[in-house]
């Protein structure tokens, strides 16, 4: 696990509904804050809120995406792949691992935003 992420911090996150709906729906497809407030039934700022918690324990990952207008937005995926918790010798560890997407996907991804 990252250090500057505690095990703490990292299940209070996950506590929270809203921001286990916010994973669920962006591991499927990138999502922008307003998509995610109609799918959770959550108020913008409190999409807001919770984003900004995943995101600083790397949970979400947030991408600009340019509008057809030329205006751009953002969108958020799920960064997390797997999260294991164990307890060893009266400890509890938490290790985390995050997506890896491709390069080549990435770009991909990138360059259909621009069209």
């Amino acid at each position: 696990m990252s250090e500057e992420i505690d095990l703490s911090t990292v299940l209070s996150v996950l506590d929270d509904e809203y921001a286990r709906e916010i994973l669920t729906h962006t591991s499927v497809e990138p999502m922008s804050a307003s998509t995610l407030s109609e799918r959770c039934d959550a108020s913008l700022p409190t999409i807001y809120r919770r984003l900004d918690r995943l995101e600083e324990c790397r949970l979400v990952t947030e991408e600009t995406e340019l509008a057809a207008d030329g205006n751009h937005y953002s969108v958020y995926s799920a960064n997390l792949d797997r999260l294991e918790l164990s307890l060893e010798d009266g400890a509890f560890d938490l290790e985390l691992t995050y997506r890896e997407e491709d390069v080549a996907d990435r770009f991909t991804r990138m360059w259909e935003g621009m069209r």
